[in-house]
C-alpha cells in the first residue's frame, strides 16, 4: 500500500506576499500603468482568482505595493541620515551616500514611479513626499528650512535625471551643488540658522532710481536747506 501523500498547507500570508512583490517590481520595471490583475498573477506565479482574493481591488494593490516601495526608500534615506546631517562639514561622504543611491536602478524607478503617482493621485502624495519631507526634517536644524528645501528638490531632480540617463551625474557636479545649496544666501529669515540681511540692490518695493543720477551724499540736497537760486537758474 502507499502512503498518501500529505496535502500542502496552505500559507495565505506567504501568497500575499509573493502578489505585493510581484507588483512592486512591476512599478519599477513598466510604472504604474501596468498594473493588472493578470499581469501580478502571471509574474507571482499564481492563480488569477489569488490577486482579488488577497487584495479587495486593484487600486487597494496599488497602494500596498506603492507603500512597500516607499519603505525600502525610507530604509535607504535611514543609511544615509547620518552623514546628510552633517553635510556642510562633509559634502564629499553625503554626495557618496547619494550618488550609492542613485547607482541603485531599482530604488531610484521606485522613488520616480512614487513622485509621478503622487502628481496624479493626491490620496498617495504623502507617500512621495515622505522621502524629501524627512530630508528635509534633518536638514533644517542644521542648515535652516529655506536651504533644506533647495536641497531635497535639487535631489528630485537629480534622481529624475539617473533615472533619464541610466546613470547619475559625476560626483564633482553633485558636491559643488550641495555645498552651493547649503550656504547660499538667505534674506534674513531670524528663524533660520545663517541666514543674513537682505540684499543691497533695490529690491521689488523700493522706489524707482534715475541709474545716472550720482548717489554721492554729499550731493544730495537737504530738504530744510534753502537751495540756491543761482544754481536753479543754470547759466547766464
Amino acid at each position: 500500500m502507499t502512503t498518501p501523500a500529505t496535502p500542502r498547507r496552505r500559507d495565505p500570508e506567504a501568497r500575499r506576499r509573493e502578489i505585493l512583490a510581484a507588483a512592486a517590481e512591476l512599478i519599477v520595471e513598466d510604472g504604474v500603468a501596468a498594473l493588472t490583475h493578470r499581469a501580478i498573477a502571471a509574474r507571482a506565479g499564481v492563480p488569477l482568482g489569488s490577486t482579488t482574493q488577497h487584495f479587495a481591488s486593484i487600486d487597494a494593490l496599488r497602494e500596498a505595493a506603492l507603500q512597500q516601495l516607499s519603505d525600502e526608500i525610507d530604509e535607504e534615506l535611514a543609511a544615509m541620515e547620518p552623514h546628510l546631517r552633517d553635510l556642510i562639514a562633509d559634502p564629499d561622504r553625503a554626495t557618496r551616500d547619494l550618488l550609492g543611491y542613485l547607482h541603485e536602478t531599482r530604488v531610484v524607478q521606485a522613488d520616480i514611479a512614487l513622485m509621478t503617482t503622487g502628481v496624479t493621485d493626491a490620496r498617495l502624495r504623502p507617500l512621495a513626499l515622505r522621502w524629501s519631507d524627512r530630508l528635509i526634517e534633518m536638514l533644517s536644524p542644521h542648515i535652516g528650512p529655506a536651504r533644506a528645501v533647495a536641497i531635497a528638490a535639487y535631489i528630485d531632480g537629480v534622481t529624475v535625471h539617473a533615472g533619464l540617463h541610466e546613470h547619475p551625474l559625476p560626483h564633482h557636479e553633485i558636491a559643488a551643488a550641495l555645498r552651493a545649496l547649503a550656504a547660499m544666501p538667505l534674506d534674513g529669515d531670524p528663524g533660520d540658522p545663517g541666514s543674513v540681511p537682505g540684499p543691497p540692490w533695490p529690491t521689488a518695493g523700493d522706489p524707482p532710481q534715475d541709474p545716472g543720477r550720482a548717489q554721492d551724499p554729499e550731493q544730495q540736497q537737504d530738504p530744510e536747506q534753502p537751495q540756491d537760486p543761482e544754481r536753479l537758474q543754470g547759466p547766464r
